[in-house]
């Protein structure tokens, strides 16, 4: 890897940064439970709303990337974020929470159109060897965000027990708007050029509004993107009873901020240590993703088990909890030391789900404008079941119901997973098309397997044997 400014591992890294500094932050605020509220109810309809918008606007997010680029509409979503953290400045001054909900419906069409950008360059960028190592770069900075933002509620707050003040939301919207700064250094997918001299895309010109909306629209008829439906579903269906109905609800404030840096210190590290063997070059990429997905699969069952044991001894939270002893701080070693472990293994198991869900799509093709709407797509359908996660603790739906119902939605997810794991070859299905399948500007690759390419531009008609010598150039 080189770290030239228009090298994949320089734009991963520039999106890591915004990452760190603008969604980062909003999880070291929702990690917290109630984003810092003693009252998490407001906050759980703020992120309904937020999650609602993201649903449509990441389905739309890979034809709106495709057409506007990333560097500007990067810039514009960051911005979202630090109106939705100055909004509770607003509701701690006057307990008004209908503008933080309106600003969680903003946020959602801004973190739709960056999520979408962000998933363009972490699985489209890098070359087919080093997929596993740029989500684990990605995911390590990304997760630093959660661990700094976590820091300083912890630090600030150590000695409060009501909820952030205002200085710690003000100092969270200066780091958000740095963020959108960061995002100008981001360059076009034509201009990203790999070490070996290929490219993210060969696409040179503006793609119309009108084919990316018939593009995204065909998603709902693609078998992978119908097949990997659970797993988008599940992926963030977990944050609202992780962070509320356990963080949130049996320990205090103070400690609820040190688990946050647990739960991200734990997803830095469980990101390097998978990263490891998805990129493990003396096995086949199939055989890879099957030993992730064993690894994956165990733990995070493990884990679902030991909560439902945590569950059992507490049926509400915050202030009136019923839990023994009532709420649980970090210097109670004997009391603490369990349940923070949990939670520090929350954050490891999630780590890999969601890199082995980012991976998954990394197989299915290399061309950054496809990628586009596959990222889309699953960041889409992932904030549906995150806008109803939410609304499930906005409306005091009993813990134990949650917690079966997400340990439920996990082992549905899986055995697709796996279904699509065991399809995978050494190189996306698109790269061999392509070598097959060429035709002139604008005309169709042809599927295979039920697959639902999307179309791919040339300049000019070129031979088998070219294609096969630059295949990465063009997919």
């Amino acid at each position: 890897m080189t770290l030239r400014y228009h090298s994949p591992l320089a734009q991963v890294l520039l999106i890591s940064a915004v990452c760190f500094l603008c969604p980062g932050m909003f999880n070291a605020l929702n990690g917290l439970g109630g984003a810092g509220q003693l009252d998490p109810h407001t906050a759980n309809n703020a992120n309904s709303a937020l999650y609602a918008t993201f649903c449509i606007f990441s389905i739309a997010g890979g034809g709106i990337v495709n057409v506007c680029g990333v560097r500007f509409t990067t810039a514009l979503a960051c911005l979202t974020y630090a109106v939705y953290t100055g909004s509770y400045v607003h509701y701690n001054n006057t307990g008004d929470g209908v503008p933080t909900i309106i600003a969680g419906a903003v946020l959602g069409v801004g973190a739709g159109i960056l999520w979408t950008a962000q998933g363009v360059i972490m699985v489209s960028y890098p070359s087919e060897k080093e997929k596993g190592r740029f989500i684990s770069i990605f995911w390590i900075i990304f997760n630093l965000g959660g661990l700094f933002g976590g820091i300083l509620p912890f630090a600030i707050n150590y000695y409060s027990a009501g909820s952030l003040t205002n200085s710690v939301y003000v100092l969270f919207v200066i780091l958000e708007c740095a963020g959108a700064a960061t995002a100008l250094f981001l360059v076009p997918p034509v201009c990203v050029v790999r070490d070996d001299g290929s490219h993210a895309t060969i696409v040179q010109s503006p793609r119309s509004a009108r084919r990316e909306s018939l593009e995204v629209l065909r998603l709902f008829g693609n078998k992978w993107m119908l097949l990997l439906l659970p797993m988008s579903f599940t992926s963030n269906f977990f944050y609202g009873y992780q962070f509320s109905q356990y963080n949130g609800a049996i320990f205090t404030l103070r400690t609820r901020g040190f688990n946050n840096l647990l739960y991200w210190t734990s997803q830095i590290f469980g990101s390097y240590a998978l990263s490891l063997l998805l990129d493990l070059s003396r096995w086949s990429r199939r055989k890879r993703g099957i030993y992730a997905m064993v690894i994956m699969s165990v733990s995070f069952n493990v884990v679902w088990a030991c909560t439902l044991v945590m569950q059992l001894r507490y049926t509400k939270g915050t202030d009136n909890t019923d839990y023994p002893g009532g709420l649980i701080d970090f210097l109670e070693s004997s009391r603490a030391a369990g349940p923070i472990s949990l939670y520090f293994f929350m954050g490891l198991v999630d780590a890999w789900y969601q890199n082995i869900a980012y991976w998954i799509i990394g197989t299915l093709t290399n061309d950054a404008h496809i990628t586009a709407r596959y990222i889309g797509f699953y960041k889409g359908v992932q904030s549906l079941g995150a806008s109803v996660s939410w609304q499930i603790g906005a409306r005091e739906i009993p813990y134990m119901n949650q917690l079966v119902g997400n340990w439920a939605l996990l082992v549905v997810s899986l055995p697709t997973m796996a279904y699509t794991i065991m399809q995978v070859e050494d190189r996306a299905l698109d790269d061999r098309l392509l070598c097959s399948f060429v035709r002139d500007n604008e005309s169709m690759v042809a599927g295979a397997y039920g697959w639902d390419l999307s179309p791919t531009q040339f300049t000019k008609p070129r031979s088998p044997k070219y294609l096969a010598r630059h295949v990465d150039s063009i997919v």
